[in-house]
């Protein structure tokens, strides 16, 4: 096996890759309002946690990555591969005595931040180049481990003197890269590329007492990832392949990540295998102006929401970590123009050759012509219209019982199958479609959502009438 610097060409396409990547390694690091006291933030590292096996028996947790996919080396290709984690770095924090001695605080007061503990997440890689012929030949075995460790650093306040210190301590941290190719018969020239990354650790909980997750965690790989590149060839698409490789797509398997093309559209050389389901080419937009660690929040109502801090509060952020005070001096400074460009962009326009056709008015129409009809609108009434539900009509007042799921739902519909709701309004769209505002029965906020006109909606073969109005 080989394992060398990345050649400049391959460390320049990973680092492209690395923008979506480093979202993906700290979605979720620190949530807003930025504070360790928050109830958000003191349930750490959903995503990627590839915790320690003797843990991961004992929860729904799990020790391992397991990535599938396809692609086409040519001949002499090498495969590049870079595995990144987070690896967890427990801090405390004491205050200095005046016999010389610490102790141990919850928190220490400065006055810029407030000081508490913290499990700060330490960026770690493994990284190697295997020739492809090689990964043919067998499993390569690539083993790394970080050892325990501790660092001490003084905290001084405003006039230089030192009024305490922090602490910050590693535990042992061993894993496995496995990595292996084969190649897939037809006449194209496919290989199933895998790679298994794996938490190896020994470490079992005390005696005496079960294990927990908070003991669990700075042995663990959190965020893990994986990104790849071949220096030669390309790989296929997990969700768009070519018709030839669907069946051999679907046989991969990919357990507790999911892998993307990550190179900039029209290149298929860089793989991103993330714990984050994505889609391929995926990209930081544009308008972003730094990071939030909250990858599905709108940037605009974070940043908004984070200059309204309080003083206090933003002490507390600046206090609880490194990257939280870069989000809150983020937002603090936003100029004008950028706080313009975050509400909203057009990502794509298609040419408007001319107007539609209508259905019942064939032939190009008067550009002052409106896509509505006002008078057929003014027609319908959502509080008296009925619609046939099962042969019966029903209208506002009606008591159905929901059925989704005969066409593509979300699960938070699924959950509502079986249940009774009321009918609260009949409305039609523009194209012709009914549906169906409804509030669940029983919903503790069915009268707020009344008020605010904020219902769920289902369309007439979703709902059967209940059986007292039948």
């Amino acid at each position: 096996m080989s394992v060398t610097a990345f050649a400049p060409q391959t460390e320049a396409r990973l680092a492209l890759a690395r923008q979506v990547a480093d979202a993906v390694l700290f979605e979720g690091y620190v949530l807003y309002p930025y504070r360790a006291s928050a109830a958000k933030n003191r349930l750490r590292w959903q995503f990627g946690v590839l915790v320690p096996p003797a843990w991961g028996a004992e929860c729904e947790e799990h020790a391992f990555q397991h990535t599938e996919c396809l692609m086409e080396p040519r001949a002499g290709a090498a495969l590049a591969v870079e595995l990144r984690f987070l690896r967890a770095r427990r801090r405390t924090v004491q205050r200095a005595l005046p016999d010389g001695r610490f102790e141990t605080v919850p928190e220490l007061r400065l006055e810029d931040r407030v000081l508490v503990p913290w499990d700060e997440g330490v960026e770690e890689r493994v990284e190697a180049v295997v020739p492809v012929d090689e990964l043919l030949a067998g499993d390569v075995v690539i083993p790394f481990d970080r050892p325990a460790g501790e660092e001490t650093e003084p905290v001084l306040d405003e006039i230089g003197r030192e009024i305490g210190r922090t602490i910050r301590r590693y535990e042992e941290l061993d894993g496995v890269l496995r990595l292996s190719a084969r190649e897939l018969d037809g006449p194209y020239r496919v290989m199933r590329l895998t790679a298994v990354v794996e938490n190896t650790s020994t470490w079992l909980p005390p005696a005496g007492r079960a294990a927990d997750r908070d003991a669990a965690l700075p042995r663990s790989l959190m965020a893990a990832h994986l990104l790849m590149a071949l220096s030669k060839g390309a790989f296929l698409s997990m969700t768009d392949p070519p018709e030839w490789a669907r069946a051999a797509i679907g046989s991969c398997r990919n357990l507790h990540t999911w892998p993307v093309l990550a190179a900039e559209p029209g290149r298929a050389d860089v793989m991103l295998s993330s714990p984050i389901i994505l889609e391929d080419h995926p990209a930081i937009a544009p308008e972003s102006p730094g990071a939030l660690y909250d990858a599905t929040e709108i940037d605009e109502i974070l940043a908004l929401r984070t200059a309204a801090l309080t003083d206090e509060e933003k002490r507390e952020a600046r206090g609880t970590d490194e990257r939280a005070a870069a989000a809150i001096d983020l937002a603090d400074s936003l100029p004008p123009d950028v706080w313009e460009r975050l509400h909203g962009a057009v990502r794509g326009l298609r040419e408007v050759t001319g107007p539609p056709a209508m259905a019942d008015a064939p032939g190009p129409r008067s550009p002052d012509t409106p896509w509505w009809d006002p008078a057929a609108d003014a027609g319908f009434d959502p509080e008296r219209d009925q619609v046939l539900v099962d042969g019966w009509s029903v209208g506002a007042g009606s008591r159905v019982v929901l059925n989704p799921g005969l066409r593509r739902t979300d699960a938070q519909d699924l959950f509502l199958r079986g249940r009774t709701a009321t009918v609260e309004a009949v409305l039609h769209d523009v194209d012709g479609g009914v549906h169906l505002a409804v509030t669940v029965d029983g919903d503790p906020g069915a009268d707020l959502r009344r008020e605010q006109g904020r219902y769920l909606y289902f369309q007439p073969d979703e709902l059967t009438l209940a059986q007292e109005d039948a």
